[in-house]
């Protein structure tokens, strides 16, 4: 038996491969195993290559595989441009109607199965997926009712006719492939699944999920990959406690509806990816100006402009740190995995109201979309932290205006909602004194300049920086962000095999910059190699430019739309070294 396994369908988008995907793995899911998912689609609704791949394992893990095992080939052009990734005796199942072959440098075998035909023959070719799914799963030998009981979940709500044709359709093509192969394939038997409960979701859900657990009542948006995903999630789930989404026009509307929202009293937040927090820059200084909470999400991918909308990539990082023209306070947190992205939106909306500051929380097409399984979420943890919301401002009837931007030790000043008598005050965009009145004194720009960028001094979000750390001296400390973190371990294993020494720090809190914590960790390794997929160090120029030690950081960088590979990590530590 083995522990890890990978497999890989694809086709023409439109053709099923996202569906087959689905079935294929909440199947897995239900025996127990741990999953990591990675999607590669084109930037457009129908039609271009795409493919989906799952690395399936009896023990946890967080990265691609290098390799395959199996590929699911709906055409030819899915061998060409995937078979190379299989492993000496790794398995391709194609369908038969386009004479399927396999390329000469490559070692696999072949199964040409009619998965058209059985298709066409049970209906409708519509159903070919699931004689492709059932053809793969038979030659692991796992249970079909599991798989069956996917399929019915998938399909019940049109009826139990097209479920029973569908799971005909699985028995065909299992059918098929088993008489081909003479039985299930020994040396691709998984061993048992540790039959713990857990979650297989995308990082966008959990962000939703964090949302709402976060109290989250309104979100205002406007559709983009990678980030629609949130809103969809939304759409269906805030009804349920009494919230709604709103479909703006544009992301403009969207930013300022949700600071309006949030000036009204109500946990609001906006998503979106790189174009759309490009329209959004005005917006959040107006935010950071006017010290009102708001809560966006960028969700990573391939720029600039049109770019890459449906590719990985890490290079709005500068655009969340220094987008903004003139100076306010703002935070950036990085979540490193689902789990993070659940708990992380929690604490942005806490942080947001606690400082009075807009909030980004910055992922990546990899960990938005890539699906993947993780710890159920443990809601007794959840807090909801307003920070200094008045509910009642004492004031007499002939009383000053409430003094909201009020001087304080702490630079934080008490918040009041519409409406709470004693609470009257001015709100604008421009500089203004303490109870919101335009003011141009330079006294007072300097103090409410200084109030303003003083109060996240003190700040410091749970695990700034995650740190495995088991060498004093390491030969190499690996810092990485974002969906980095699987893969970078995966080839820290390799290098310890091979007698080279590791630590790696995950650095959580883009900004502020945890300098402090990081910097023993830079301190003491003979070598930094800093992570990223982007092509301008954006990571570790903040490194250098907040820790120092430029002489010993070097950058592995990607930007080729694609995540990293362990064995690239790997390969790129051992020529650095």
């Amino acid at each position: 038996m083995i522990s890890q396994l990978s497999w890989k369908i694809g086709g023409q988008q439109g053709e099923g491969v996202e569906s087959t995907d689905r079935i294929f793995s909440t199947a897995l899911n239900r025996l127990g195993y741990y999953l990591y998912g990675y999607r590669h689609f084109s930037s457009r609704i129908k039609g271009g290559h795409t493919n989906n791949k799952i690395r399936i394992s009896t023990t946890p893990m967080r990265a691609i595989s290098d390799d395959l095992d199996i590929l699911v080939a709906f055409d030819q052009e899915t061998i060409d441009l995937n078979a190379h990734e299989l492993r000496g005796g790794g398995v391709i199942v194609a369908d038969a109607k386009f004479n399927p072959t396999v390329p000469e440098d490559v070692n696999a075998r072949l199964f040409a199965v009619p998965i058209t035909s059985i298709a066409e023959d049970l209906g409708t070719s519509l159903m070919k997926n699931m004689v492709a799914s059932g053809a793969s799963w038979a030659l692991l030998g796992l249970p079909i009712e599991v798989f069956n009981k996917a399929v019915e979940e998938e399909f019940g709500r049109k009826g139990p006719a097209i479920v029973e044709k569908n799971i005909e359709a699985v028995k065909r093509g299992a059918e098929f492939v088993l008489e081909q192969a003479g039985g299930p394939l020994e040396d691709f038997r998984l061993g048992p699944a540790d039959g713990k409960q857990k979650l297989f979701i995308i990082g966008n859900e959990a962000i939703g999920l964090g949302a709402i657990a976060g109290g989250c009542r309104l979100m205002s948006a406007y559709p983009i990959t990678p980030a629609s995903e949130i809103m969809e999630y939304l759409i269906k789930k805030l009804p349920k406690f009494g919230g709604t989404v709103v479909q703006t026009e544009d992301e403009i509307a969207a930013v300022t509806m949700a600071i309006g929202a949030n000036y009204a009293g109500v946990r609001t937040m906006t998503a979106s990816a790189g174009p759309g927090l490009s329209l959004m820059m005005e917006a959040i200084g107006l935010s950071g100006m006017t010290e009102q909470p708001l809560v966006i999400v960028d969700t990573q991918r391939g720029g600039p402009s049109t770019g890459l909308p449906t590719k990985q990539e890490q290079s709005d990082l500068n655009a969340m740190v220094y987008g903004t023209h003139g100076e306010i306070p703002k935070v950036v947190i990085a979540p490193a995995s689902i789990e993070d992205c659940f708990y992380d939106t929690i604490e942005a909306f806490n942080i947001s109201e606690e400082y009075q500051v807009p909030v980004i929380v910055m992922t990546d097409l990899q960990l938005s979309l890539g699906k993947q399984s993780c710890e159920v979420f443990d809601y007794s943890t959840v807090e909801i932290r307003r920070g200094k919301l008045v509910q009642d401002a004492p004031a007499e009837d002939n009383a000053e205006l409430f003094k909201r931007f009020e001087f304080t030790e702490d630079g934080i000043s008490p918040r009041v909602l519409p409406g709470v008598k004693g609470g009257l005050h001015h709100v604008t965009g421009v500089e203004h004194d303490e109870v919101g009145r335009p003011s141009e004194s330079a006294v007072n720009r300097v103090k409410m300049m200084d109030k303003r960028l003083n109060k996240l001094n003190n700040l410091q979000i749970r695990d700034a920086i995650r740190v495995d750390a088991p060498h004093q001296s390491p030969e190499l400390l690996i810092i990485g962000m974002g969906s980095t973190g699987g893969t970078i371990d995966e080839a820290r294993e390799r290098l310890a095999a091979d007698g080279v020494t590791s630590n790696h720090v995950t650095v959580r809190q883009i900004h502020p910059f945890p300098a402090a914590q990081l910097a023993p960790y830079v301190n003491q390794a003979k070598k930094v190699i800093v992570v990223e997929n982007n092509a301008t160090a954006q990571l570790a120029a903040q490194v250098k430019l907040h820790v120092g030690y430029g002489d010993k950081i070097k950058s592995l960088l990607k930007y080729d739309g694609n995540p990293f590979l362990p064995a690239e990590v790997y390969k790129a530590c051992k020529e650095m070294n």
